[in-house]
């Protein structure tokens, strides 16, 4: 009770400072400065809570985003690096720009994303426009659908881990991914560009993609012995990075049940829907807007609530990926000229196309044969189990890259033979 009300006291103060000030830079400050002091005074407050919760978080970072992304950090590092990626983009270029409006290098973004998940795709969109392999524009709507969550996360830790039910990963990864190409087929008409009126079809593709990887090694000019050392040095520092935020959210939402700011937020949506809804799935959904794990658990442990409602929420959560998930994207994509605003108007899209396709394909296929399976702890606990998430991990990245490799390379074949004949 007693934080309740000091928090609503530093809430009025809040409001009555930003009706005052005019200047908006100090607003912001002021805003940011309050909410901090509220976070760390909750933290002072209530040590024991605040400990748990960065506990978990640590823990979730320890025993699965490490092992499941840290390989894809250090392997997108070194394909850049050695122009892999140029030599994809050129061969898949004529593909991905007819579709997406993107250059064929965002074919390796697309691909690492779907297979890793978050952050990974927005990790390397930034570097890529950094490094002006892509434009603004393109940056843009390559970022909008490649900031996707894995397999392992959705059929493991959701489908199999949370929910018991191992059939509603595939509709769950299926709604997500489908989401994340319609979301692609919108921003392909984000600022019409020239750059489509300059593309011009090659005589020899294959050639073409070893002389972009050729020059693209060049400009890069780094032993690689040095390129791996400084992938594995970038790979950690995007991993604590990622770590932190991960720690930090889960004491922030401990912070707002504490003070049932959350609570608060739920009973306001729940009266402005026009649907009846479980409140115990609100607050759920609600924690989930702001850390995704959280949430999807949360979700998944009402009882009360349908498997389809259970299954859209959490579909619309993992598209979304909550605000967890978007601050490391925002400090990845820092140093671009990347706008964050537009990331987040592509992730509400999303999570509302996911939520859809999730719903009618439940509807369509999965409605005659839903029911929860009580899986045995021996085959979750050796699906977790730290070392063979780690082997997946690679494996995945291996398979996922010689695959691209090999399609560019038939798909450039074709293509050549193809301006060939038409000769």
């Amino acid at each position: 009770m007693t934080t309740l009300i000091l928090t609503t006291i530093l809430i009025f103060i809040l409001i009555a400072l930003i009706l005052l000030i005019k200047n908006k830079s100090y607003i912001k400050t002021i805003i940011i400065s309050s909410i901090s002091i509220i976070i760390i005074t909750i933290i002072v407050m209530f040590p024991k809570n605040s400990v748990d919760a960065a506990l978990r978080g640590l823990l979730t970072w320890t025993n699965v985003v490490i092992p499941s992304l840290f390989p894809f950090f250090i392997g997108s590092e070194v394909l850049i690096g050695l122009g892999i990626v140029d030599f994809i983009g050129t061969l898949l270029k004529p593909i991905m720009y007819p579709l997406f409006g993107v250059p064929g290098e965002g074919s390796f973004v697309f691909a690492m994303s779907v297979t890793s998940g978050y952050p990974v795709g927005a990790n390397l969109t930034a570097k890529l426009r950094s490094q002006n392999i892509i434009t603004k524009t393109e940056a843009q709507r390559l970022i909008a659908f490649c900031s996707t969550s894995g397999p392992l996360f959705i059929i493991g830790a959701v489908s199999v881990g949370m929910l018991k039910n191992p059939r509603v990963g595939s509709l769950l990864a299926i709604a997500h991914y489908l989401g994340a190409i319609s979301v692609g087929l919108i921003f392909k008409f984000y600022k019409k560009d020239k750059r489509k009126k300059t593309i011009i079809k090659k005589s020899n593709y294959i050639k073409e993609a070893f002389i972009s990887l050729i020059k693209a090694r060049e400009k890069d000019g780094r032993s690689f012995s040095t390129l791996l050392a400084d992938s594995i040095t970038s790979a950690f520092n995007s991993m604590f990075m990622v770590g932190g935020f991960i720690i930090l959210y889960s004491v922030v939402i401990e912070a707002m049940k504490i003070t049932n700011i959350i609570d608060f937020i739920s009973d306001i949506l729940i009266k402005m829907v026009p649907f009846s809804i479980n409140s115990e799935i609100m607050t759920s959904f609600v924690s989930g807007l702001i850390e995704m794990t959280n949430g999807c658990k949360m979700v998944s442990d009402v009882d009360s609530a349908s498997l389809i409602i259970k299954i859209c929420a959490i579909s619309f959560l993992i598209a979304w990926s909550g605000f967890s998930v978007h601050s490391q994207v925002m400090s990845m994509i820092n140093n671009t000229d990347i706008s964050y605003r537009l990331y987040i108007l592509s992730k509400l899209l999303h999570g509302l196309c996911s939520s859809v396709y999730s719903y009618f394909i439940y509807k369509l296929i999965f409605n005659s044969s839903s029911s929860t399976i009580s899986l045995p702890a021996t085959e979750l606990e050796s699906f977790a189990n730290w070392l063979l998430t780690l082997k997946f991990s690679f494996q995945i990245e291996f398979i996922i890259i010689i695959s691209i490799i090999l399609i560019s390379l038939v798909l450039g074949t074709l293509y050549t033979l193809t301006h060939k004949l038409s000769k």
